[in-house]
Parts: C-alpha cells; sequence; structure tokens
C-alpha cells in the first residue's frame, strides 16, 4: 500500500502535520534541555542532520504502522501502548540512521532517550486534548437534550456516560449521578459530580430540573429499581434503564440499549450462575436434538445449546414458519454450526424412528407440548395423543437408540392437576420416570411454572389491550402465579441436565408468587397511564381449568437440595414400570377412539390426583354453558365472576 494510500486523506492530512510539528519540536526540546537551553555551535551540524531523519523516517513508520487509521476522538489507553510502541520503533530506527550517517562519531546519548519520551507525551497529549475538546466543548457546547440524572456511579453508569459524550444526537444532558455508597457523594465520575445517595433523588430531580433518569445498576434487585420508579412517578419525569448485565458485551454500554422500563425489570431476579463446565460436557460436541424448538422455550434453549459449540443440532417442530424463522436466525449468528431443521409431528414412530436412525442424537431436550390451559379442556384427545403419546414414543425411541441425556420440560400445573393439561403432562412425567428405572439413558425431568413473554402468556396480551385502550382481562383479582423469565428457564434447563442421575424430577426456583392483578396495574403505570381511570381492568372469571394458584410439589413429593441452588431435586418414588405402561397404553387408546368421558376416566385413574372442575355430560360436542360448581345449572342463571365453565362433549 502506498504512503499516499496511508495517510493522505483529506481528514488525515493535518493530523500528520501536526504530528511532524511535533516530531521536529520533540527532538529540538531534547537537545536544549541536554545543554541547559544553551545550544553549543559545535552540535548544530548534529541537529541538522538529525532533524531531517527524524522528519523523513518518524512520519513514515507513524504510516507503517497504522496511526492514522485510528479514531482518536475515542482515544483510550489502549491506544496510548500502541503510540508508546510506534515512538519507540521509529525513534529506535531515527538513531540508528543518524549515527550511521554521522560515522557513529561520538554523541550524547541521552539527547536520543529525551527525544522518545518527549515525542511519546506530545502525540498522547495532542490525541488527549482533541478527545477533550471535542467531548466537552465541541459537543458539550452544542448538547441540547433532556436534562438526566443517572442512577448508579459504577462502571455501568461511567460506560454509559461516556458512551452519551461520545454522540452530540444522544438526547440527554446528564446533570450529575445519584448512588447508595455515600462515600461516592461529591466525587466526580468522567468530570460529572455525584450529587448525592438514592434516596435523596426525589428533592435532586426538583433542585435540578431533571427532566429524565437512567437506571444504571444492570444487576440491581428488583425492589430497587421499584423504589427508584415510585420516586420518578412521584416527581413526574420519565424514567429508563439498561439491560441485564448479560447483555452488556464486552464491557461497553450503547446509547440504543437504554430502554423504557419493562414489567420484566420488576419482575426481575438475580443473574443465574451456571456451571458452565458441567454443561460443556455434556453439550459440547455433542449431537443434539430440540423437539418443539420453534415454540418461546424449544427456541431458546436452542439458542443457549449453540453456545456449547454441539457437532450438530437438530430443530423438530411441526410449524413451518416458525421453524424457518428460527432456522434462520441460529445460521446467521452460528454459520459454523451444522443446524438441521426437520419438520415432523413427534406422534408419528416410523418418522420419528427415521430421524433418530439418521442423526443419532446423544442429548434430546423435549419442549414440543400443547400448553394452552382452556385450549386443551376443548381439545383433550389431542392434549392426551401429544403430551403423553408424543412424549412415550420419543423416549422409548431415545431409550431404544441409547441417547445419554434426555430432559423433558414439563410445568407446575402437573402438580395436583385440574384440567386435562396439566395431568396429561403428569402421566408424561410417570412414563419418563418408569422407563428411566430400566433404562441407560439418563431421563430427567424439569418442572416450572410460567414464562415472562412466551406465546399466549399474559404479559404480551396485557400489552396488545393496553396498546388499544383497553379493557385489559383479568380472569379473577386473587389468581396468583409463578414466573421466570425464559432466558433463565432455559438456563436451569440446561443446567438440570448435567445434575440428573435418572428419572429425577427437578423443581426450579420461582421466587416469590405474583398476583396477576397487581402485574396488569404495574403494567398499565409503565405505559404511563393510571389503573382504573385511562385503562379499565375488567374480570372474566376464570377460564376452563385454570386454579387460582399453581404448586409446585405433590403431595409426598419430597424435596432435596442439588448442587445448584435454583434447582430442587424431588424425592425418588419407584414406580411400577408395566402397571404404568399399561395405564398410559389405555389412555392412548381411549385418545385414539374420541371418547371424551372414557378418555377422562382413564387420565383420572393413571393420574389420581387429577380433580377436574367441571363435569361432561352426554350431549353434542362443543356445547358450552357456565354453571357454578355447587349449582346446576337453570334458565335465568346469571354469572358470577367466580364461576367456571362446563363443558358438554
Amino acid at each position: 500500500m502506498s504512503l499516499t494510500g496511508l495517510l493522505l486523506t483529506y481528514r488525515r492530512l493535518p493530523v500528520l502535520l501536526v504530528d511532524i510539528a511535533l516530531i521536529a519540536a520533540a527532538f529540538l526540546l531534547a537537545f536544549l534541555l541536554r545543554f541547559d537551553l544553551a545550544l553549543p555551535s559545535e552540535e548544530m551540524p548534529l541537529v541538522k542532520l538529525g532533524l531531517g531523519v527524524v522528519l523523513v523516517v518518524k512520519p513514515i513508520i507513524f504510516a507503517s504502522f497504522g496511526t492514522y487509521r485510528t479514531m482518536w476522538r475515542y482515544a483510550s489507553l489502549q491506544d496510548a501502548l500502541e503510540i508508546a510502541k510506534t515512538v519507540v520503533i521509529s525513534s529506535a530506527i531515527s538513531t540508528f540512521t543518524i549515527l550511521y550517517l554521522w560515522k557513529f562519531a561520538p554523541y550524547h546519548r541521552s539527547i536520543f532517550i529525551l527525544d522518545g519520551v518527549l515525542l511519546f507525551l506530545f502525540v498522547s497529549a495532542s490525541r488527549l486534548i482533541w478527545r477533550v475538546v471535542r467531548e466537552r466543548c465541541l459537543i458539550g457546547a452544542s448538547r441540547t437534550g433532556r436534562r438526566t440524572l443517572i442512577v448508579g456511579a459504577g462502571d455501568a453508569g461511567n460506560l454509559l456516560l461516556k458512551e452519551i459524550h461520545k454522540q452530540p444526537d444522544s438526547g440527554f444532558a446528564v446533570v450529575g449521578f445519584v448512588d447508595d455508597d455515600a462515600e461516592k457523594n461529591g466525587l466526580k465520575l468522567a468530570g460529572v459530580r455525584v450529587l448525592g445517595h438514592t434516596r435523596q433523588l426525589p428533592a435532586l430531580i426538583k433542585k435540578y430540573l431533571i427532566e429524565e433518569v437512567i437506571i444504571a445498576v444492570p444487576s440491581a434487585p428488583k425492589k430497587f429499581i421499584r423504589q427508584m420508579i415510585a420516586c420518578c412517578k412521584e416527581s413526574g419525569v420519565h424514567f429508563k434503564t439498561l439491560p441485564g448485565i448479560s447483555d452488556i458485551i464486552d464491557g461497553r454500554v450503547s446509547i440504543s440499549q437504554i430502554k423504557d422500563v419493562e414489567i420484566e425489570d420488576l419482575l426481575g431476579r438475580e443473574p443465574v450462575q451456571l456451571d458452565q463446565e458441567g454443561i460443556r460436557r455434556y453439550l459440547t460436541g455433542k449431537r443434539v436434538l430440540v423437539t418443539g424448538a420453534a415454540g418461546s422455550i424449544g427456541s431458546e434453549i436452542c439458542r443457549q445449546v449453540c453456545h456449547y459449540a454441539p457437532a450438530k443440532l437438530v430443530l423438530l417442530d411441526n410449524a413451518e414458519t416458525p421453524l424457518y424463522h428460527i432456522e434462520k436466525e441460529l445460521t446467521a449468528l452460528y454459520p459454523d454450526l451444522r443446524i438441521i431443521p426437520i419438520i415432523a409431528d413427534i406422534r408419528h414412530r416410523e418418522r420419528i424412528a427415521t430421524l433418530f436412525d439418521s442423526f443419532l442424537p446423544q442429548v434430546v431436550f423435549h419442549a414440543a407440548a400443547y400448553k394452552h390451559v382452556p385450549m386443551m379442556e376443548y381439545n383433550p384427545m389431542e392434549a392426551v395423543s401429544n403430551n403423553v403419546g408424543g412424549t412415550a414414543l420419543l423416549a422409548d425411541v431415545s431409550h431404544a437408540c441409547g441417547v445419554e441425556k434426555f430432559v423433558m420440560i414439563s410445568t407446575d400445573k402437573a402438580v395436583n392437576p385440574t384440567n386435562v393439561m396439566g395431568a396429561s403432562k403428569r402421566a408424561a412425567e410417570l412414563y419418563v420416570q418408569a422407563l428411566a428405572q430400566q433404562s441407560c439413558t439418563g431421563f430427567t425431568t424439569v418442572r416450572f411454572g410460567n414464562v415472562l413473554g412466551s406465546n399466549g402468556s399474559v404479559i404480551p396480551l396485557f400489552k396488545e389491550q393496553i396498546q388499544k385502550g383497553g379493557p385489559v382481562t383479568v380472569t379473577d383479582p386473587r389468581v396468583i402465579r409463578y414466573f421466570m423469565t425464559i432466558p433463565e428457564a432455559c438456563q436451569l434447563v440446561l443446567q438440570a441436565g448435567c445434575l440428573g442421575n435418572g428419572g429425577d424430577i427437578f423443581v426450579l426456583d420461582m421466587g416469590e408468587p405474583v398476583r396477576i392483578l397487581d402485574l396488569a396495574e404495574e403494567l398499565i403505570r409503565l405505559s404511563g397511564l393510571t389503573p382504573y381511570e385511562d385503562i379499565e381492568i375488567v374480570f372474566s372469571g376464570l377460564r376452563p381449568g385454570e386454579k387460582l394458584f399453581e404448586e409446585l410439589l405433590i403431595e409426598g413429593e419430597g424435596i432435596l437440595p442439588t448442587a445448584h441452588e435454583k434447582i430442587r431435586v424431588l424425592a425418588a418414588v419407584r414406580q411400577d414400570s408395566e402397571a404404568v405402561r399399561a395405564r398410559i397404553a389405555a389412555l392412548l387408546g381411549q385418545a385414539a377412539l374420541a371418547d371424551t368421558g372414557a378418555l377422562l376416566d382413564e387420565l383420572k385413574a393413571t393420574v389420581q390426583e387429577f380433580r377436574p372442575q367441571y363435569h361432561f355430560e352426554g350431549e353434542p360436542p362443543f356445547s358450552f354453558k357456565r354453571l357454578r360448581p355447587d349449582v346446576m345449572p337453570s334458565e335465568g342463571h346469571h354469572q358470577q365472576p367466580s364461576d367456571v365453565v362446563a363443558m358438554r362433549f
């Protein structure tokens, strides 16, 4: 590459000219300092020769080492190290050239050392001064953004402030910080003062006329974020937050990462600490198959499995369009990973057997299931044939093919189920546990509750209703649920996969239950609206099969700790394998016959704790009528929010 191509662009030429002036100044000043600012006349020939050499050699070395390809507006410590390296090399070459031309006559060695030190100081200072002038004077003078206060004078707050200072159109004019560390009060961070403690936030907002508050504490507990949001609401200012620390890559914070506070932030939990080495041992280099790979949970499992570099990843789902999207996403992110999308139904024995023969999976994550409670109340045959039959088929084929690990995703609705979906998942648990007793495959079941943002969950529904102006529909004011985020649930699923010994049922730490009504009210407030004034909340009554609260354990199931603080394991219960197989076969037989009454009787016999909330009558299918549990239907009967639905098949 030519010298012109390296440095003589219209933007870099001024930098080159400044550096040439600094090279000359450093060399002359080195001579003056050596001789106490009184340069002897006999030294002038060496000065002239040396000045000519350094003005030719050093700019060429600077350009060759990419000095003029650096964006000095973002100069950092790493750039200073690069400058030092370039100065040392250019000074060494220049010194040798001068001595060669001087025929190695006696000289004052300190001059060349002083020259190198001064040049490094001059060049570094020039870059630093330019950055300071740009950020403080040029950009600072033109900044007309909202007066902003940053909560958190830590690493994230510091990086965020620097990012804001770099961008004149960021829309934020940072006035100061607040932090709950009293020792930081009055100190400056990147030139901006810590104005006080977080408990002083309302007073500081009023005193400094703050318009925007950014919560820059990615690992803060939900209680802290709630307190900060309450202060902002009380003071009438907008508030935003940064994403979780796991989303901030390489210690960088981008302006684009600043976002409105979401309900997930308020329900957020402490970051999950994973046994990365344990997960890597059973995933890296392995052939992994994920069923339900296009769903909310299955797709996230696929994303996280990819981090551990499996030999190949087979995505199995019967939904074409979502499968296309997740396959496209993963192949773009992991171009070197072999990703195979497969469209198949887990109930088709020959198809599944062929797939296992073709791809020989070593690890199976089984996330495919019908999960919508009311929908499965209308379609119990499908719930049983898919959730029970599909699971049994996959488990059998995995056992026959010698799969190393089989992880089944279950639900807290399998505990004392009152709906077909929960009962079908419990039946699947029983089958997997029974098969594990006679298999070399490590069968593991992971049971958890609701996940925020999954397809069909309340959060997307509430957001859609709020966007339309309401009303927001809540089934019952007393309903409570356990929640966790999709990434956290999937991380713990991967972790549970390396903890199981065969037949274990793991229960994830779901934290404290949340009242759905509180969730709806908080989501309305986060949208800048007032519940019951701007957006109405109405109660629609419990839907078919729903309970007021979910449980995590069945009576008699002991719970034991594991090596991971957020995962518990249920004490192993010995199953009569032949009896379970016979029950499941009878259950699937009734599902195939589409005899709803006989199917439910068989389901209750298989899952003895199953207590449906309705009764079925021998009338034409899909005739529905509301009735209270203790009152037979009658003409003129009016509904109450606590009514449940009787379904006539």
